[in-house]
């Protein structure tokens, strides 16, 4: 395999093989340092995963730090694409960092295939042809929790959330999927570590669940100082708050949150088993879903590549449509307006010996597909 990682500013850190110019080139922009860079990191290390057992040698990675602003997002991704001559794109886990790089790449004619961030709007109106999102839409997971909250008897609920696009459909989806009362409606800024105010208002709201969705060290900071407030109200959550490498941080104050992911590491799939053990073994951690999903998409990558020249723009758009791998997660489609359709299960968190870890429930929406699709016209 020939990739090299580049650092912000164009210097080569690190030149892990050479070879002629390869086939696809891949440009990746990710968080990899500051707030939230664990997300990138495993995004980052499962798709190399993947890249790695595959066997090929005619993909070349180069790797750049968002460091999480959408300013140096935008700089790194037009350097991508004018100076490196990157075919494909991925990598960013912010839905506002994704907003600001998506639309200028995919009108330039490069493919952008999005690990993490789905935002409404790449789903709905501002879909594009060369957009694939291998994750979900944004809603997905929120929507899929509102409907097992309410049909779990829950029928008043507090919802919590950062105010960026994420955010934004966080909440939506929960109402959604939920058709119950909200208690209230709060936005946090991003990147906010202080909830005593927030934390506040649950305790003297009338709720009988609390939602929320703060990612990141964001969601570190919330639950630690939840689970030591004394507030009863009973949590449920998306993934992304409750994922291996954010639980590692929270520590017992996560036990016995449920919340929603479209994978897990005992999910009974072909092939999850594999991913779990060869992941645990190369970077000495669990994987988390942004690991998986870095996976799945190398292993989408490689899959049109195989089958078509990305050179020939129509048959490789083609190929990554017809997503003809097997997926960690299990059945795995797009749907028109390339965005998945697939299974959001509820998991609960455990402690299996020493560690803090997440345990599939069961499903809480099959064959979910977002809602958006219906005004992408492609």
């Amino acid at each position: 395999m020939n990739f090299k990682t580049l650092a912000l500013g164009g210097a080569v850190c690190a030149a892990l093989a050479t070879a002629a110019a390869a086939d696809v080139k891949v440009g990746m922009i990710t968080t990899l340092s500051g707030g939230g860079a664990g997300l990138g990191i495993d995004v980052r290390d499962g798709f190399m995963l993947a890249l790695e057992q595959s066997g090929r040698d005619d993909i070349e990675v180069v790797i750049e730090d968002d460091q999480r602003k959408p300013d140096v997002a935008v700089q790194l991704a037009d350097k991508l694409v004018q100076s490196e001559k990157v075919d494909v794109l991925t990598g960013i886990i912010w839905s506002n960092l994704a907003m600001a790089v998506v639309p200028s790449v995919t009108a330039q004619g490069k493919f952008y295939l999005s690990p993490n961030a789905g935002p409404s709007q790449l789903a709905g109106r501002g879909c594009h042809q060369n957009y694939f999102n291998v994750a979900w839409q944004n809603d997905a997971y929120h929507e899929a929790a509102g409907a097992y909250a309410a049909a779990d008897g829950s029928k008043k609920a507090f919802v919590l959330a950062p105010n960026y696009p994420a955010g934004q459909d966080a909440i939506t989806g929960f109402k959604r999927g939920f058709g119950g009362e909200i208690a209230a409606e709060v936005y946090t800024k991003l990147g906010q570590t202080d909830y005593a105010a927030e934390i506040a208002q649950i305790k003297a709201s009338d709720a009988d669940v609390l939602y929320y969705f703060l990612p990141g060290g964001m969601g570190i900071s919330f639950m630690k100082q939840y689970s030591g407030s004394g507030a009863e109200v009973p949590v449920i959550g998306p993934a992304f708050s409750f994922d291996q490498g954010i639980l590692g941080a929270i520590g017992d104050a996560a036990l016995g949150v449920k919340n929603t992911a479209h994978w897990s590491k005992d999910l009974d799939v072909p092939g999850n088993a594999e991913f779990v053990a060869s992941f645990s073994e190369k970077y000495d951690r669990l994987p988390s879903i942004y690991a998986a999903q870095g996976f799945d998409t190398a292993l989408l990558l490689i899959s049109a590549s195989a089958a078509a020249d990305v050179t020939d723009a129509d048959a490789f758009r083609a190929a990554l449509k017809a997503a003809d791998f097997q997926s960690v997660r299990g059945a795995f489609e797009f749907a028109d307006n390339h965005h998945p359709i697939q299974t959001i299960y509820m998991r609960e968190v455990v402690k299996e010996g020493d560690v803090v870890t997440n345990r599939l429930v069961g499903p809480a929406a099959e064959n979910y597909a977002d809602p958006y699709g219906v005004d992408c016209k492609m």
